[in-house]
């Protein structure tokens, strides 16, 4: 999906400072602007909440709740994003267009029906919660599976502009109606999300529909077995069950979580350190998009041209040799700026406790999920080189590997005590980066002899 590659080297060319900072902001939000604005978001309307939703434990009910709700709708559609992803990509290189808004509506139907069966029945089954309660959190677990298979078309959309104003809409929307619906309780916050999101998905729909013009309504052609790789099915959900499966077994080890509503647990001691760690990724996302869609993707079209044209072996190579630094380079700076950004949370990480009114004895979790998320975007950039090179198995086994050693190790962790939490996270990923590494090394030694084997 090059759209963003393209309109970040036209920014960049101008070769000014704001050029750039311009860029690396762009680069920034598409990246990680949708779930950073809704962890904000929903942690704006939790603190204007409280006082006014009585009681206060309705607030972290609702909380808790949101969590549930996007750690399930982005595992149930992992798999999913990826799988059309790979199939929407085909389709704009072999530039059948039309075929991508037929389909779009195809897969968001049949993720309507399939979200919206699973979650009556874990609603019925699981919940005796309020009729009211189960109805929104149905209506916004439907939205969120539909806002992330949406969510995937914005790097290959051009109007970055109305990109950022769209957002902004939709979690303005979200914020200002909880402020007026905050006396209803958490159901009145629960409608509220629903009215955010929804704006999302809706608005970002009608851009999609006026940029991919069809005559066909609906199509399924990516349930067509020869135009889709199902192993993309479960690199996806593994790489997202990966990410949240830490948080799972923290959840629901009775000696580090209690209950709060329903079948939902939390975990007090381990959610927020690792929460707000994550909002120190942005830096390192903006630069991972910047350089790999940018120097990376432009020396890997330059090759991969040349193989389709029959340009001679040498010249191959040399472009190889230029792809390969491209990368060198964008991890080394992927590195660079998330390793400062990390230091300087090491450093006023104290005074920012104070400021949020936490207690120092989470600082030391918190520290190792720095770590462990700066080290998340750069088993991202290799997946994401993996991707361009089309080395699915290695992406896939990579992303079991880092199922099951979260899962082992954070068990592991509980089981050696509070001083050893959140290593699980951590270590599992330093191992899938240093396996995925040697892997990439391995994968550019034979990159022309693999190239021109599937060739023929």
């Amino acid at each position: 999906m090059a759209g963003i590659g393209f309109e970040l080297r036209r920014i960049l060319s101008k070769d000014t400072y704001t050029s750039t900072m311009r860029a690396y902001v762009y680069a920034g939000l598409i990246s990680s602007g949708p779930w950073v604005l809704s962890i904000i978001s929903v942690m704006l309307i939790g603190l204007m909440s409280i006082g006014y939703v009585v009681p206060d434990e309705l607030v972290r009910q609702f909380l808790v709740t949101v969590t549930y709700l996007m750690a399930t709708s982005l595992i149930c559609t992992g798999g999913l994003q990826l799988f059309f992803t790979r199939f929407v990509s085909d389709r704009l290189f072999e530039q059948r267009r039309e075929l991508i808004t037929p389909n779009l509506l195809g897969i968001l139907l049949l993720v309507t029906v399939g979200a919206g069966i699973f979650g009556t029945v874990v609603l019925l089954w699981l919940f005796d919660q309020s009729f009211l309660y189960r109805l929104l959190v149905l209506a916004n677990f439907v939205t969120l599976c539909n806002l992330w298979l949406v969510i995937i078309f914005l790097s290959g959309m051009k109007a970055y502009n109305r990109i950022l104003l769209v957002m902004l809409l939709g979690y303005g929307c979200m914020i200002i109606s909880a402020y007026f619906m905050r006396n209803l309780g958490m159901e009145g916050l629960l409608l509220a999300l629903l009215i955010g999101h929804a704006t999302l998905l809706f608005v970002f729909m009608f851009d999609i529909v006026r940029e991919y013009h069809s005559e066909k309504l609906v199509a399924f052609d990516f349930l067509d077995r020869r135009k889709v790789f199902l192993s993309l099915l479960v690199t996806g959900f593994c790489y997202n069950l990966g990410i949240w499966i830490d948080k799972f077994i923290f959840w629901f080890n009775p000696g580090t979580s209690e209950h709060v509503i329903g079948p939902l647990r939390a975990s007090m001691l381990y959610d927020l350190p690792i929460f707000l760690a994550y909002l120190a990724i942005i830096p390192g996302m903006a630069v991972f998009l910047v350089r790999i869609e940018t120097d990376f993707a432009e020396w890997y079209e330059r090759l991969f041209s040349a193989v389709r044209d029959g340009e001679t072996l040498q010249h191959i190579r040399q472009l190889k040799n230029e792809m390969t630094l491209a990368i060198r380079q964008g991890l080394k700076e992927i590195c660079k700026v998330q390793g400062l950004t990390v230091l300087l949370l090491f450093l006023f990480a104290p005074y920012l406790f104070d400021l949020l009114g936490m207690s120092p004895y989470y600082l030391p979790l918190f520290y190792i999920d720095l770590i462990g998320v700066s080290v998340q975007v750069v088993f991202m950039a290799l997946l994401n080189i993996f991707f361009y090179l089309d080395k699915r198995a290695v992406v896939l086994r990579l992303c079991v590997l880092f199922v099951v050693l979260n899962a082992l190790l954070t068990l592991l962790s509980l089981y050696l005590g509070p001083s050893f939490f959140g290593y699980g996270f951590t270590l599992s990923l330093v191992i899938c980066v240093v396996a995925g590494l040697l892997q990439l090394s391995s994968a550019l030694d034979s990159l022309e002899y693999d190239t021109f084997m599937l060739e023929h």
